[in-house]
């Protein structure tokens, strides 16, 4: 289905705020405890309130909900936790209708260990092409067929009862599919023409470095070059082919690329291949001047070769949510410092992630926000025995995985369930406080987190199209300005900082001091 005139331009990814809709979480419409379609078709209006121009929905594929719907057993049905496959295209039509485009996942790497593939090559069908099976090493093939471990922990192996292994980089409910065979590229590719016949305007594609493997699957000794299964040449060819479908559409591409190396990076962003890529170096970086400036010019300098637009990112699914993060003592951020019990001081980590929305949005590119974030909600700390996230099981419960920054959204302060809108308890309880933060709390109060994000997803335009100029400022201070005047300082320093002239103050993430500076912590957006 193609997009239709009103609400199409070429171009409008390359400058974006998109939503990120984590389904489970957002809204439930049937009462059932578990977010669904019908839930986040209700909030539409809510969603354009805020000012978006897409939404993002992670996996709402049939599912076994092993790695929270990241493990899909079938790609073109609608989990019915969720809903059906109608209610989706009545969504992305609906969403349409008010200008907000949709954007599906795609899971390339794996797909769920109930899959028919996957079942038919586990009864010994000729499917077993289409993953990596492998006989184990040791005298009775007891081990496995080599030394790769699981994202999630642990060997990235498990053994069958007929003494084949098979390989999965993250559960083993989620095994690997095997990119050499021309079957599973006309697979993915005929997914891709499904969900943009039903209009969908772009794909994120999930884990997009770690498809293609090194057949002879070598053990990962230190310093291999090229590495056997993360970043391979091979894999440019995949997203050529998908590009040549997405054009016939006019649709877009967004991948989840972790790369160190800037140019191994870019070259996913050459004109034929993906349109953007996330930006997590942003998103990682400490609460520092220096270290954000650095990390914005190297990512404005890594896109600038192939004409490809940033991202901006300061949170999604996966990860610790903005407010704790940054109201922890280092203000860094540290897969494996995620533990449970860390002492983290809201008050600041709000100041600063306020400060950070209005950095983020003044950056030339696209700004995804996730589900929450505009509401200025903290991590949970989630009851051991009520974690679902496989990576905490997989870690010998030291790691208390991903659900914390998953927990269902508060929308109405008095009701039950802060307005999930469940009858029964959500998949996840919300914990006390929860309601102190609703949606219909936060748009009766000016000075709110949900207040701040609508204003400057308002107000974005006003930085136009054009780069950033940075200007001198004190130590600590990021200051700049872009095409349109439109200046943005934030100051990191113990100190405020006076303003610099202006002709209007357009929007500040915390009151100025009694002498009109700038407070530490604080950003705001100044007409030059």
């Amino acid at each position: 289905m193609e997009q239709p005139t009103s609400a199409r331009s070429d171009d409008w990814w390359r400058s974006a705020v998109i939503y990120q809709v984590y389904v489970r979480s957002f809204a439930d419409g049937d009462g059932d405890g578990t977010g669904d379609l019908a839930g986040v078709r209700a909030k539409l209006p809510y969603l354009e309130q805020l000012g978006v121009d897409a939404l993002w929905f992670s996996p709402w594929y049939l599912s076994p909900m092993k790695d929270g719907g990241y493990d899909v057993a079938d790609y073109r049905a609608i989990d019915p936790a969720f809903g059906t496959l109608a209610e989706a295209e009545k969504l992305i039509a609906e969403a349409r209708e008010t200008g907000i485009r949709t954007i599906v996942d795609i899971v390339p790497n794996h797909v769920s260990d109930q899959h028919p593939w996957f079942r038919a090559a586990l009864a010994g069908g000729p499917e077993r092409e289409l993953f990596h099976f492998r006989p184990g090493r040791g005298e009775h093939g007891e081990l496995p067929p080599n030394d790769w471990r699981s994202e999630f922990g642990g060997p990235a192996w498990s053994r069958l009862d007929d003494g084949d292994w098979y390989l999965h980089l993250f559960a083993p409910e989620q095994p690997d599919l095997n990119w050499a065979h021309p079957a599973v590229r006309r697979e993915h590719e005929d997914i891709l023409r499904f969900w943009f016949e039903r209009g969908v305007a772009g794909v994120r594609v999930d884990s997009a470095a770690l498809l293609v493997k090194d057949p002879r699957l070598p053990d990962l000794t230190e310093g291999r070059d090229p590495h056997p299964y993360v970043d391979r040449d091979e894999l440019h060819d995949v997203y050529r082919a998908w590009r040549a479908v997405a054009d016939e559409y006019g649709a877009v591409f967004v991948g989840e690329v972790w790369l160190p190396d800037t140019e191994r990076f870019a070259r996913y962003l050459r004109p034929d291949e993906l349109h953007t890529a996330f930006n997590f170096s942003f998103m990682t970086c400490p609460w520092d001047a220096a270290r954000l400036r650095a990390s914005i010019d190297e990512t404005l300098a890594e896109h600038a070769p192939v004409g490809a637009p940033a991202t901006w990112v300061l949170c999604n699914h996966d990860v610790t949510r903005t407010v704790t993060r940054y109201g922890r003592a280092d203000t860094g951020f540290d897969f494996a410092a995620k533990t449970f019990g860390t002492p983290t001081d809201l008050a600041l980590g709000t100041r600063r992630a306020r400060a950070a929305a209005l950095l983020s949005l003044a950056l030339p590119g696209a700004v995804y926000v996730y589900q929450g974030e505009e509401l200025g909600l903290p991590e949970v700390e989630v009851a051991r025995e009520l974690i679902q996230d496989p990576m905490h099981a997989r870690s010998g419960g030291v790691d208390p995985g991903r659900d914390g920054c998953r927990v269902p959204l508060p929308w109405v302060a008095d009701a039950p369930h802060a307005g999930f809108g469940s009858r029964e308890t959500p998949w996840l309880p919300q914990p006390d406080g929860w309601a102190a933060r609703a949606v219909d709390r936060q748009l009766d109060d000016p000075r709110s987190m949900l207040c701040l994000y609508r204003r400057a997803i308002g107000l974005r335009p006003a930085f136009g199209e054009g780069p950033l100029t940075w200007l001198p400022a004190p130590e600590g201070v990021l200051d700049f300005v872009r095409a349109e005047g439109t200046r943005c300082l934030v100051n990191l320093a113990d100190t405020p900082a006076p303003l610099p002239e202006h002709t209007e103050i357009l929007l500040v993430s915390g009151p100025l001091d009694p002498d009109g500076r700038l407070p530490q912590d604080t950003a705001v957006w100044l007409r030059a």
